[in-house]
């Protein structure tokens, strides 16, 4: 109980001889620490907030402008052209400045303006060199003298010791494709998927739509794009890339709408939530003014894992509210968490910094039974049991009851580079800084001193019950329907391709479409993920990887009469297509993204589209995306080797396929479809994906480093 009344400051009684006063002087310690770590945390941000305004200029910069101002000027020399004499002359009409005071306040104010006009330059000069994407273009490994010149200019131009948000308001904003190119380029891209009548009807829908509609549609695009960041929200160390996802990774919750969901975000949170065994535990981060020790933490964890009390009524099976439909899920929240104990335990967990469960089942890879174990490892830490995790939350870390970790993240606030980014920061600070005991303990002691997790209190009557309980079954049912198939390829990984001269991404990408073309028998619109943060405030764009070309090396791989030589030249078409058309969509020139915001500007303005109707529709049976590897070095830490993630299908009769190249010598893939659909098999896709793999690789004479 001494930890539960370290939780007040002061209590009073009432009594006959008068008020009784007692006061914790622990508790008042707490609120006077806590106090000055929010002060110093308020200083940082406004601190970190003038070094971002004023950059790529430094605060001391405009010191040293002044100072050279004022020095020519005791030196008899107007480096003003008259600007400051005019500035003085305007001093002195106030009458309350002496002509010493007048001539100091005239050099600061016109250093001042000086520097201002400097930043505002420099900003504006790297905007436009990094709006050039013509370095993209070139061939790899290869930097023209323009392009050596142009990283100078960028260097130059970007300062020193950039921080997070550093270049954001020096990023170019996403352009407006012109309709006629991304007509053109999606009729390019849907020409392999349509036999000669129906691609000559959707030829004429999209001129039609290039002359007439268009044109109109994307009047209000330009629009936006004028004022508008970055136009689609209606909706490496020398280029920058566009930090603004960071900003949600913590603190941030999906917020459930009847029309429409919302992200809520709050500047700072000192807690996390924890789920154990059906109950919710508030678990501060901060004590005696600093952030816990990993040893308090796991002490924490511990109180968690030792409670015995049962989940109150409704609150084991609480968080599939947030796995069902968003309506029932919405009305809910509006009913029965708007007020009292319900409102307190909700706002507790949606202004977390995170959701955490602790599982009490044991997950991860087994050397016996590697199939079936990663195949259940990812199901897991897809959807869990559909009611022990927060999927509103920005992401949910899940800790096994073996050890073993992974998250579930929810997509709309970030992509998968972002949280990929967060958990190779965990694993190598985890791992590489912090580590662990002999005992197998967090490094440090524990500190009976901090408070014990607080059990969150809910009062959830019966009707709201039926709710958890439909939200529930309606998850189970999406749950049940996933087939998941996680593998590790370790016949080769890019080291072998690079020495075969070609991109990794193309590669894997070609070997998708013919394992793919085996697998169905037929040739699916392909939908492949890329980013667009070279641009301010940029998402994702879409590659479309199923080419006239692709298609053309797949033909020639299934015909027996073909030669290798033959095959490798139509592969060598095949990945420079694809890498042309990912350089586009990184560089603002995609398809999707332009036709989705036409195609909302239409609803909005209330006009029907025909071919933007039927564009929209088109199911995406083949939907991938890689999760980068970004700064682990496995050749070093071998040991430190991630799964990568995966996610669902798009398409009921499609598949998912998400991977990641482990440095030299290895990928990991992930593919999933739905039990369902008869014509889809995640565990037959990966044999031929594998199979695929080695196949092109033989084609470069090194099939004998292809065996497993």
């Amino acid at each position: 109980m001494a930890e539960a009344h370290q939780a007040v400051a002061f209590q009073f009684t009432v009594t006959p001889d008068g008020i009784d006063l007692r006061m914790s002087h622990e508790a008042l310690k707490q609120i006077y620490l806590s106090g000055v770590h929010s002060w110093k945390k308020k200083f940082i941000r406004f601190k970190n907030g003038i070094i971002t305004g004023v950059y790529p200029a430094s605060p001391s910069s405009w010191l040293i402008v002044v100072v050279g101002v004022m020095s020519t000027m005791y030196a008899k020399i107007d480096p003003s052209l008259g600007i400051i004499a005019k500035i003085n002359r305007t001093l002195d009409t106030t009458g309350y400045m002496s002509n010493q005071t007048q001539n100091i306040v005239s050099g600061i104010l016109f250093g001042t303006g000086l520097w201002v006009a400097l930043i505002v330059t420099m900003r504006y000069s790297l905007k436009m060199l990094l709006s050039y994407h013509g370095w993209m273009f070139a061939e790899h490994g290869k930097l023209s003298a323009g392009t050596k010149f142009w990283m100078t200019l960028v260097k130059l131009f970007s300062g020193r010791k950039p921080m997070l948000y550093s270049f954001q308001t020096s990023l170019p904003r996403l352009p407006v494709p012109a309709v006629k190119d991304t007509v053109n380029r999606y009729l390019e891209s849907v020409r392999p998927l349509m036999d000669d009548e129906e691609f000559k009807r959707m030829e004429g829908l999209a001129k039609d739509f290039a002359y007439n509609l268009g044109p109109r549609l994307q009047w209000y695009l330009k629009l936006k794009s004028w004022w508008a960041t970055n136009y689609i929200l209606l909706m490496g160390s020398t280029v920058p890339l566009c930090s603004a996802q960071w900003e949600r990774m913590f603190n941030t919750s999906r917020i459930p709408g009847e029309e429409s969901d919302t992200l809520q975000h709050v500047k700072d949170s000192k807690h996390i939530v924890v789920y154990h065994k059906g109950r919710y535990f508030k678990v501060c981060l901060y004590h005696d003014g600093r952030l816990l020790k990993p040893r308090e933490i796991e002490q924490q964890m511990q109180r968690i894992l030792d409670d015995n009390s049962e989940p109150q009524a409704g609150e084991e099976k609480l968080a599939a509210l947030t796995a069902g439909d968003r309506v029932p899920w919405a009305k809910a929240r509006q009913a029965y968490f708007s007020r009292g104990k319900n409102k307190q335990s909700l706002d507790a967990v949606e202004k977390a910094a995170f959701f955490v469960t602790l599982d009490d089942i044991d997950q991860g890879y087994r050397k016996e039974d590697p199939v079936r174990s990663l195949d259940a490892y990812a199901k897991s830490l897809i959807h869990g049991r559909c009611y022990d995790r927060w999927f509103d939350k920005t992401f949910t870390l899940i800790i096994f009851k073996n050890g073993r970790m992974g998250l579930n993240a929810e997509h709309s606030w970030a992509d998968a580079p972002i949280v990929g980014h967060l958990w190779e920061n965990v694993m190598a600070t985890e791992y590489l800084e912090l580590g662990y005991s002999e005992d197998g303990h967090c490094k440090g002691d524990t500190n009976q001193n901090i408070p014990i997790p607080t059990k969150l209190q809910w009062e959830i009557p019966e009707e709201c019950q039926e709710v958890i309980e439909k939200s529930l079954s309606t998850a189970v049912a999406l749950a049940d329907d996933v087939d998941f198939n996680s593998f590790y390829f370790g016949a080769f990984g890019k080291g072998l391709i690079k020495r075969a001269k070609t991109s990794p991404d193309a590669f894997v990408q070609l070997a998708l479409q013919l394992a793919h073309y085996r697998d169905m028998g037929k040739f699916s619109l392909t939908y492949e993920a890329s980013m667009t943060r070279l641009f301010r405030e940029g998402r994702t764009e879409t590659v479309r990887s199923c080419t006239v070309e692709s298609c053309n090396f797949v033909r020639s791989m299934e015909d027996p009469t073909e030669s290798n030589e033959n095959k490798l030249k139509f592969f060598r078409v095949a990945a420079a297509k694809h890498q042309h058309l990912y350089r586009l969509a990184m560089t603002g020139a995609g398809i999707d993204r332009h036709l989705f915001c036409l195609y909302v500007v239409s609803k909005y303005l209330a006009v029907d589209s025909p071919f933007l109707k039927e564009v929209l529709s088109e199911p995406w049976r083949l939907s991938t995306s890689q999760t980068p590897q970004q700064h682990v070095d496995l050749k070093k830490n071998p040991e430190m080797l991630s799964c990568g993630g995966g996610f669902g299908p798009v398409a009921d009769d499609g598949y998912g396929v998400s991977y990641i190249i482990l440095g030299e010598n290895a990928i990991h893939f992930h593919v999933s479809s739905k039990i369902s659909c008869s014509e889809t098999d995640s565990h037959r896709f990966g044999r031929n994906i594998e199979k695929a793999m080695v196949d092109i690789m033989g084609l470069f004479n090194h099939s004998k480093n292809c065996t497993k």
